[in-house]
Parts: structure tokens; sequence; C-alpha cells
């Protein structure tokens, strides 16, 4: 396996001054933090890193003390969570990192999967956020036939050890890695951005990590608790999502009692990283109100 290294891969990161690594356990969290007032807590989704923030965190660092982890399994954070790479295992796991460096975020914003991960740490009682902020966010399961097939190809390329080494074979195709983002999240995002995906997907690590994500990911058991969150709820999802259908946002807010939806025209998947001023904006907004 290759992992994404801090003197190369991670050599020019963004926000790399506020980087620092933290041990929990057998885990090595990479983490990044600044600001000042409210802790808010964002959290990636399968496939990228504390790069997906690049942009939005330094604005909203301006009336928050930001926390931005790798994921395990991403980006610069080594280990795995005891449990596999589930969605309450990865819950639990930023839960014990949360622990390490004594700090309870008031709201929660999560991408994609982040989101999971967010609305299942309130369900399970592992952060007691006041507001949750879903951007793009993936609490459902996939429509039809994809609902089943999507799992098991995933598990079926985890226990592939040789999946991984293909995979970031494959990125390293000179563009690849932009026509799949472009493809597969209906975003189009800066060339540095493209070029932070191809470091991390060029990397068989960072690869099976995405990877065993999707293979333990179960959305079944998510919708059937997303009716009993009390927690503030707002939805923010661009409406070219090609990941995420802007269908599934809707019914994943109508599951919630008192959720809100705000769709973005234009947008993908990666909304956030296309226009990181004005989901900063809603992002304040909505704490402003919950907080």
């Amino acid at each position: 396996m290759s992992r994404p290294r801090w003197d190369v891969e991670g050599r020019d990161w963004p926000n790399r001054a506020h980087s620092r690594f933290v041990e929990v356990g057998r885990m090595r969290f990479h983490v990044q933090i600044m600001g000042d007032g409210p802790v808010l807590l964002l959290l990636h989704g399968t496939g990228a890193a504390t790069h997906s923030w690049r942009a939005l965190a330094p604005l909203l660092s301006e009336h928050a003390t930001v926390i931005a982890p790798d994921l395990p399994g991403h980006g610069f954070t080594t280990g795995r969570p005891a449990g596999g790479m589930g969605i309450a295992a990865m819950a639990r796991a930023i839960g014990e990192l949360l622990h390490v460096l004594d700090i309870r975020p008031k709201a929660i914003a999560g991408h994609s999967a982040g989101a999971a991960i967010a609305i299942r740490m309130a369900l399970d009682g592992v952060a007691d956020p006041a507001a949750i902020i879903g951007l793009n966010a993936a609490l459902l399961p996939f429509p039809g036939l994809a609902a089943a097939l999507f799992p098991t190809l995933a598990r079926l390329l985890f226990v592939n050890p040789l999946a991984p080494h293909i995979l970031s074979r494959l990125m390293r195709t000179p563009g690849e890695t932009a026509r799949f983002l472009a493809r597969s999240t209906g975003s189009r995002i800066d060339r540095q951005g493209i070029g932070f995906y191809e470091r991390l997907f060029a990397t068989s690590d960072h690869c099976a990590g995405a990877i065993g994500m999707m293979a333990d990911w179960d959305l079944e058991a998510l919708k059937r608790d997303l009716p009993r969150l009390r927690t503030p709820l707002l939805l923010v999802h661009g409406e070219a999502d090609t990941a995420i259908p802007l269908a599934t946002a809707r019914g994943a807010a109508a599951m919630v009692r008192g959720a809100e939806l705000q769709t973005l025209p234009r947008l993908g998947h990666l909304a956030h990283e296309e226009q990181p001023a004005e989901t900063a904006l809603i992002i304040r907004n909505f704490l402003e109100a919950s907080l």
C-alpha cells in the first residue's frame, strides 16, 4: 500500500499552518483547527479530506472555532476504527478524537457521508450539537436496484487486495480524476482543487479507505432512525448534484421534524467547493438562528 505523505502529498496542503496530528488509541488523526468562537466541527465526505474545506473553513473561522479532521482511512489520518468503517464506528472514532481534544462542538457540518456521521453522532449521544448542517448530504439508501448493487460491489472491491492499487493506478492517468469528479458529482471545481484529489487518489491507502467506507455503509439503519433526530437540521443541496439527487434531499428533510432544505441552483455535489462564500453565509445565518 502507498500512503499519503505529509512531506510530499501534503507539502503545500491547504491551511497547512493550522494542521496538527493527534494520537487517539491506535489511530493518528490529521486535524485542522482555526478561528475563535463557538466550535464548529466539519466532516468531509467519502474519498475527500480536509482540502475539501480549503476555502470554506477560513471563512467560517471568522466567526467560529473550526475543527476539521481527515476521516479514518482518508487523507493523512492513519489507522482504522474499532468495529470497521461503518457510520456508527466512524461516529465513535470522531467522538474519541473530540474527547482527546477536550472539545464539544456546538454545531456540526458534514458533506455527503460526513452529514450521515454527524447525524449518527447526535442520535447515538456521541455529541450534543445545537445544530447540524448537511451539505449535499447522503442520508438515504440509493434508489432502486442501486440500493442492493452498490454496497455489494463495494464489499467485493474491499475484499480484493488489488482493488485499491488498480483504482489508484487508474486515477494516475492524466485527466482521469478531473473527468471522474465532473461525471460523478456534477461540479466544476478549480484546477487546484482537482490537483489535491489527484494526489490522494494516486495513493492506494486513500483509495482503500474510500472503498472500505462504502463497503461498510448502512443507510437503511440511518433512514430508520432519522425521524428520532431532534437537533435542528439544515440541508443545503446543489440542484445539479449527479451523486445524490435533489429528490433524495427532499425525502430526508421530510423525515426530520422541523428540518429545512435550501437548494443551490446550477451547483453539483461539491457545491461548497464551487461556491464557498455563498455556503459560508448560509451556514453562518443558520448558526446565528440556532445557537
